[in-house]
């Protein structure tokens, strides 16, 4: 038997704040957020991210990489379409550590403004750390673009 001990290291914590104006209805905003945790994301390279959103209260959000094969990336903890998604959970931390997302809509009057917030504690790597705010942001660029091209479309 082997025994391997390491020094104990430190949790950290870090929040990233973004406000986007949509100019769509906020039920289409919603519906586009929806679908772009779904099976519409894609990574910055264009290479779909295969997630699957169940939209309920302790619905799952994973990539599914078929064969039985994925990522949990959290659950739903609160839905109030279309207004509120929050999630909590790993997201791609395969080490320990807790995530909360929020996504909170608010009518302006023909548009929407989307207050996102990610709130993260834990063993968090650097990459993560840097990289994050460069995935949300073009998370948040592609809800906004959907949204606003499904609205031009209902016109």
């Amino acid at each position: 038997m082997t025994t391997a001990i390491q020094s104990q290291q430190s949790s950290q914590t870090f929040e990233i704040k973004k406000e986007i104006d949509i100019a769509a209805p906020i039920e289409i905003a919603f519906e586009s957020m929806l679908e772009e945790l779904g099976p519409e994301g894609q990574m910055m390279d264009g290479t779909s991210m295969s997630f699957k959103l169940e939209p309920w209260p302790g619905g799952r959000w994973y990539r599914d990489l078929g064969n039985k094969s994925g990522h949990l990336w959290g659950h739903v903890q609160v839905i109030k379409p279309p207004t509120l998604l929050e999630i909590w959970g790993p997201l791609m931390m395969s080490y320990p550590a807790v995530n909360h997302l929020q996504y909170r809509f608010t009518a302006q009057g023909s548009g929407t403004k989307l207050a996102f917030l990610h709130r993260a504690v834990g063993l968090i790597l650097p990459e993560h750390r840097e990289g994050m705010p460069k995935g949300w942001a073009h998370w948040s660029e592609r809800i906004r673009q959907r949204a606003e091209q499904k609205a031009q479309k209902k016109k």
